[in-house]
């Protein structure tokens, strides 16, 4: 575990000067990464995927406990640093890249896995629907600016639910998140963190590819009545869904944040059955 002092020496020694734009806040406080691995319940033998390890504070204790982690960083200079203090680890494993071309790194995906994550807010959530459109991990534990995780538990008629909130519904179970005060960073951030806790469902669900595109493109839209979005795609499959919803005491005059989870699990099924 890096101190604060020493995460200023190493930044120095590498020449670097944290970057806002890619999010470059460093964890400097040791109660904090004991809670991160603490809530992804590793273990010697898990394979975890690390995303932004920076400076490799959380990758030392994700090692200790035993686990393989594929981490995924996208300076170079972080990498560099990383392959000078961790490269001899068998169990680690980098990629130098950008997190949405490899949100997995060099994981193959051949074993279940977990995920780590230290994520800026501009990539928060298309870096998650690509991680839900692949192989899902058991848990996962993600340092996220608070709107992101307010975004991603949100509920039906709350005004932060979106398209992002109900794919992680159908296939988590979403912890309440653990606010992490600024002072746990180096440099400090101008924005609140939160630790949030996400764990795969026993049976999860999942949408098709054409069922996310359709319910991001209503929630682009989403002062409007689901029965107007619905009938525009002039589609015998969301004819037939309207009918279901209404049958379900769901008027076409909701809107899209109003309506729950089971009735975009419908519109999948109608669209998969059309």
């Amino acid at each position: 575990m890096l101190t604060l002092t020493q995460t200023r020496e190493r930044l120095q020694a590498l020449g670097m000067h944290p970057s806002k734009k890619l999010g470059q806040n460093f964890l400097v406080d040791p109660n904090i990464v004991r809670k991160s691995l603490d809530l992804a319940k590793v273990t010697a033998g898990d394979t975890v995927v690390e995303v932004g390890p920076g400076l490799g504070t959380l990758t030392g204790g994700l090692l200790e406990r035993g686990a393989e982690v594929y981490a995924v960083e996208l300076d170079h200079r972080l990498a560099a640093s990383l392959r000078e203090t961790r490269g001899d680890e068998p169990r680690f494993h980098l990629a130098e890249a950008d997190a949405m071309d490899k949100p997995l790194g060099d994981f193959p995906g051949d074993r279940p896995f977990k995920i780590v994550a230290n994520l800026p807010y501009a990539i928060s959530t298309p870096w998650m629907e690509k991680i839900l459109a692949g192989p899902l991990p058991e848990k996962m534990v993600l340092m996220l600016q608070r709107e992101a995780a307010e975004r991603f538990t949100a509920e039906p008629g709350g005004k932060n639910i979106g398209a992002v909130s109900l794919f992680l519904a159908a296939a988590y179970v979403r912890r309440p998140g653990h606010a992490v005060a600024r002072s746990c960073f180096y440099p400090a951030p101008d924005i609140d963190s939160v630790l949030l806790h996400l764990e795969r469902r026993e049976h999860p669900r999942s949408f098709a590819p054409q069922t996310r595109a359709l319910m991001r493109k209503f929630f682009t839209q989403r002062r409007k009545q689901i029965g107007s979005l619905a009938r525009q795609e002039k589609s015998p499959a969301l004819d037939h869904w309207l009918a279901v919803l209404e049958s379900a005491g769901l008027p076409p005059t909701l809107r899209p944040e109003a309506l729950p989870l089971d009735a975009w699990l419908q519109l999948d099924q109608a669209l998969q059955s059309a």
